[in-house]
């Protein structure tokens, strides 16, 4: 009789985890070629499962795929929240996630190699929860039409906004409202032949530029503050090409690379823009140094930034608006982004009209060749300046009907506004567009438009592209100054600074001059360091994980 095997107690089976990445490698090694026994050899599995491995195939190859698509399909759900955003609407979490679905299944039809991932995606609540956390997003809430409930709620909130202004003590030139609106600077009516020149180019899509634009303004309609805006470039080409001092710009000047107002841009706005502005309008008009800053409560400026705020602005009282409500009730949503959209394409208009009056350039050539973001920054300076007291005012009467004026109430807003479109189709016509007032209404309204898969795609593109196009030019004219000579130049500007603060007898001028200097001038330089190292770093990282590398170095085979 045979002995028995004996198993030591400390041997255990393990059993081995095959993962996707390992299934897909012996896919494409036996679709090159290499025979089951083979691979079965190599690692060290039993031939009947890699048999069963690459009877999956097909399914296997689809997982990898999907896992590109979903990658691709939250970085464009990402832009069409901000975009929901900036148009002022809230969302649900069933609208995210149908968007969601909506982009997968289109993404899938764009590309036919993706057939492998025609599998349905569900958009689940496991998927959205992982979302959420992956993006930072603060919460999904109920948008439409609005409900009894809501106007109902909406009276309440009145009500309760009327009490707090009260027993505050605010007036109507305390209150202040902001608002944060996309804007396609660059977008011409559908009708025109520009655009449809542009639209008939292979590849070439129409204007889709966008920047973000921060306005503000007060209840008495009497002080505007200067806006925010953030575009995808820090430095574009004509700002380079003209020498631009952006500390002079009629806007506070700001990038980032989707264009969006984020919280640490709009808090600089808030101490370097608001806070001034406001302090010295309400010394000169003898009032209490108090204001209230109301705002719809978005990822930009959440509840936390009141205790954020330094004790230097605690003159800044900050009150929000429910996020379901803010269609309802914000004052700039009213009427007023819509007015300064429409004052910016009559500035637009005249300009173009201009030129081609003025000049010999034609309005395509102007267009094509000329025409850039530093006219549409005096474009927008022009259309805030335009926007009327009575526009501003009247915003009001839903929230708080007590501030608006008598005159502002008897006041035809919209008699005023049809002029503006009349004035725009009259430019537009006098130079040989074929546009009415029906097209210009459709160009405002395509400022908020939700955008397609792939006018999302576009748009991420473009400002991609910008930004890569920024740091190239940046690095070429840095590369011919050595790091060790940049530094040098720090350390001594460093003891300048230091100079200056100590012995200048001004501190106010020094400080102003110095600032101006590290934010136009020497921060560049601080930028080309800065990649240079991360560089450095990356170089040194890759060099440990890769012997062939350090082979190489060596100067062995």
């Amino acid at each position: 009789m045979a002995p028995k095997k004996v198993q030591s107690k400390n041997i255990k089976k393990v059993s081995r985890k095959i993962t996707i990445e390992l299934k897909k490698e012996i896919v494409e090694k036996h679709e090159r070629g290499i025979r089951v026994t083979d691979l079965a050899f190599e690692y060290k599995m039993a031939k009947s499962t890699i048999s069963t491995i690459l009877k999956s195939k097909d399914a296997i190859k689809g997982a990898d795929v999907r896992t590109q698509v979903l990658e691709e399909v939250e970085k464009l759900l990402l832009v069409w929240l901000n975009e929901k955003q900036l148009a002022g609407d809230s969302v649900t979490e069933a609208m995210i996630c149908e968007k969601a679905r909506k982009l997968h299944s289109d993404l899938l039809q764009k590309d036919p190699s993706t057939s492998a991932a025609r599998v349905e995606f569900k958009a689940s609540r496991g998927w959205f929860d992982n979302f959420r956390k992956r993006s930072g997003l603060h919460s999904a809430v109920r948008h439409g039409e609005a409900s009894s409930s809501d106007k109902a709620a909406a009276e309440a909130f009145k009500k309760e906004f009327a009490e707090f202004l009260k027993a505050e003590g605010f007036v109507a030139q305390q209150v202040f409202n902001c608002d944060e609106t996309g804007l396609f600077w660059k977008k011409m009516p559908n009708r025109t032949y520009i655009t449809q020149e542009e639209m008939a180019l292979p590849g070439h899509k129409p204007m889709k530029d966008r920047l973000t634009l921060l306005l503000c303004a007060n209840a008495s309609a009497d002080l505007k503050i200067k806006p925010l805006l953030v575009y995808h470039s820090q430095t574009p080409r004509a700002f380079k090409e003209q020498n631009v001092n952006k500390a002079r710009l009629p806007v506070m000047w700001r990038a980032n690379a989707r264009a969006w107002v984020t919280r640490q841009l709009f808090m600089e706005w808030l101490y370097e823009v608001f806070a001034p502005t406001v302090k010295k309008y309400l010394s000169d008009n003898q009032l209490p140094e108090r204001c209230l800053l109301l705002m719809d409560n978005v990822p930009a400026h959440p509840p936390a930034l009141v205790d954020d705020m330094d004790t230097e602005y605690d003159f800044i009282k900050v009150k929000f608006l429910p996020s379901h409500m803010t269609p309802l009730l914000k004052p700039m949503d009213q009427q007023v982004t819509c007015n300064f959209k429409k004052l910016y394409t009559k500035a637009l208009f005249s300009r173009c009209f201009n030129v081609t009056e003025e000049t010999s350039l034609t309005l395509e050539e102007f267009w094509k060749e000329h025409f850039n973001v530093l006219h549409c920054i005096n474009f927008i300076d022009k259309a805030w300046e335009d926007v009327t007291y009575w526009t501003l005012n009247s915003a009001w009467r839903k929230l708080w009907p007590e501030c608006v004026t008598e005159c502002v109430t008897e006041f035809n807003f919209e008699g005023s506004d049809a002029q503006i479109v009349e004035e725009i189709v009259s430019l537009g016509k006098s130079m040989g567009l074929d546009v009415n007032g029906a097209d210009i209404e459709e160009l405002i309204k395509d400022h908020k438009e939700e955008l397609t898969a792939e006018e999302l795609a576009e748009l991420q593109s473009e400002q991609q592209k910008a930004l890569a196009e920024e740091h190239s030019t940046e690095e070429e004219e840095g590369r011919e100054v050595s790091s060790d000579v940049i530094q040098s130049i720090m350390k001594k500007w460093n003891e300048c600074q230091d100079f200056f603060e100590k012995h200048h007898p001004n501190i106010t001028v020094t400080n102003t001059v110095l600032n101006l200097m590290n934010d136009n001038v020497v921060s560049h330089f601080w930028r080309v360091m800065q990649r240079r190292k991360k560089q450095v770093a990356s170089d040194r990282f890759f060099a440990k994980i890769d012997p062939a590398a350090k082979r190489q170095k060596r100067g062995n085979p």
